[in-house]
């Protein structure tokens, strides 16, 4: 990406300390500061929504009612899918996007820093809301993530006023941080950084923002219709006024999607950059990734159906929407060529962050591949609301995401700490969490085959042997992320030195500075060639 790097004395600002105690991170503009409240943010978000996951997953460890009631179990579900997609990977994601952007294009800051401050402060605020809602009477919102009318509307709890003003909220602060993002990428790149000079990381967190600038207020419009139908007696979801509660899953999904790509397309910049440095090589195909990534993000418009085949919609509807489907696998399947490709007589070692990218390629590929299973009308029929939809988007989104954030955390922990992190322990946490994933996820495949319907806290007794498995699996894999913030402490409160550049095939601006990463960077532009 960066051929010659003619940087120019950089002017650390050693004299310009960020203010001390609790008022530093109150009023910081300061985009690491910013970027590590994020990320704290999302890993105590983590294990809040894993908490959640484990209660799910006691209950079903045997089958008959056994621990909660099924209300409550229904508020699991739900509460465990908003947190996890909205609370731990995308604010996950924003905070790399903080962190590694300006350093990555030699870029003092973010273009909005007030801005950037209000986007993260606002977060703890919505999901403050979201979990209180649990304590109301009634319980919280249960109707699962999705939150389909008219489960959300006739039939919801009373706290579904708080649901609605939070996942608001979390709009707000989507919108704003992915504005940051394009603003600062397209007006504060260093002297001689075009386009196609970018860093992949740079280019898939451009895309995704404009992919959130567009839907996010998709979802703000079928959460207030929502609020209208349940308080103010509209009825747009309500047949009987002449709404309609199909109308829903197409407003839904139509964010929904593109959102799922929200939180993947990110995870490709990152794969991107960590299977070039440990394989000594060039990322093979560069221009193409691009061109890939823009046409996930242009296809991810035009497959929102895919999740209403049973709905009863034309048979062209169907079919078009199938087509579409298997399509957007073409530029991923590219993706995944150009990693192979980049491996492919590289000198390869595996250092921790490359096995959490390995880890990603293949089980992200058996979550693609079950994905294509869903794209086909007929077999989904089959599929639909069973445990084998579960699969897949945990195989996506856990060993997908998750693991490509996990990846990036180890990867980029000495540059923000400036200590090595501890790699036995490391490794031992990518070994359990490895074993322990495809303990929890890969027998729920067979589950739904088998016909086990998803969001039910009791089940037929042929399930239960697998059940057992995929429950103890569960646990393994929350206790084995302990081991992640055990490696975290110690590498912030010390450790061997980090390098400038610590991994030796690392290219980019972000590793011609210290490490840790001075307060202030780039006063003056790096000049690129």
């Amino acid at each position: 990406m960066t051929d010659i790097l003619r940087q120019q004395p950089t002017i650390d600002h050693h004299d310009h300390h960020p203010p001390a105690g609790i008022k530093r991170w109150l009023f910081t503009t300061n985009h690491k500061d910013i970027g590590t409240l994020y990320l704290l943010f999302s890993l105590s978000m983590f294990f809040i929504g894993g908490a959640m996951a484990m209660v799910i997953r006691a209950e079903l460890f045997q089958p008959g009612l056994q621990l909660v009631e099924p209300n409550f179990f229904n508020q699991m579900t739900t509460v465990h899918g908003l947190i996890m997609v909205f609370g731990a990977v995308m604010p996950a994601f924003t905070g790399l996007a903080n962190w590694m952007i300006p350093l990555m294009i030699g870029a003092p800051d973010m273009a909005l820093p007030r801005m950037n401050n209000w986007s993260f402060w606002i977060l703890p605020f919505a999901f403050s809301l979201l979990l209180a809602s649990l304590f109301m009477e009634g319980g919280g919102p249960n109707f699962g993530w999705t939150f389909y009318a008219p489960l959300s509307t006739t039939y919801s709890p009373a706290s579904t006023g708080l649901f609605v003003f939070a996942i608001h909220i979390m709009g707000i602060s989507s919108i704003m941080g992915a504005i940051n993002v394009v603003v600062t990428i397209i007006n504060m790149r260093a002297p001689g950084m075009t386009y196609m000079k970018m860093p992949l990381f740079v280019w898939t967190w451009l895309i995704t923002a404009f992919l959130l600038i567009a839907v996010m207020p998709v979802l703000a419009g079928a959460v207030t219709m929502v609020l209208t139908d349940k308080y103010f007696a509209t009825s747009f979801f309500d047949a009987a006024g002449g709404g309609d509660p199909v109308m829903f899953q197409h407003i839904f999904w139509f964010f929904g999607h593109p959102e799922v790509y929200i939180m993947i397309l990110p995870s490709f910049g990152i794969i991107s950059a960590i299977i070039p440095t440990f394989s000594r090589k060039r990322l093979f195909g560069y221009s193409s990734m691009v061109y890939a990534t823009a046409s996930i993000a242009g296809l991810s418009f035009l497959v929102w159906a895919h999740h209403m085949f049973t709905t009863g919609m034309p048979v062209a509807a169907e079919l078009f929407f199938m087509y579409c489907t298997m399509l957007i696998s073409v530029p991923t399947g590219v993706k995944v060529f150009n990693w192979v490709a980049t491996m492919w007589r590289g000198s390869l070692t595996f250092e921790v962050p490359m096995l959490f990218a390995i880890a990603f390629i293949v089980l992200f590929t058996i979550g693609g591949f079950s994905g294509l299973m869903l794209a086909i009308t007929p077999a989904d029929f089959q599929y639909h609301d069973t445990y084998f939809v579960v699969a897949h988007f945990h195989y996506v989104l856990v060993s997908g995401a998750i693991f490509s954030i996990m990846a990036a955390a180890y990867y980029w922990l000495p540059k923000w700490t400036g200590h090595m992190f501890n790699e036995r322990l490391a490794q031992w946490h990518f070994w359990c969490s490895l074993i322990s994933v495809n303990i929890l996820f890969f027998p729920m495949h067979f589950l739904g085959l088998a016909g086990m319907p998803r969001r039910i806290p009791d089940y037929a007794l042929q399930f239960a042997d697998i059940n057992a498995v995929v429950s103890i699996g569960g646990f393994l894999f929350g206790l084995s992320q302990l081991l992640f913030v055990v490696v975290v402490v110690k590498c912030i409160r010390g450790g061997e030195k980090a390098a400038s550049k610590p991994w030796e095939g690392a290219e980019g601006l972000e590793w011609t500075v210290s490490s840790p990463a001075p307060y202030h960077t780039f006063s003056t532009p790096p000049k690129i060639d």
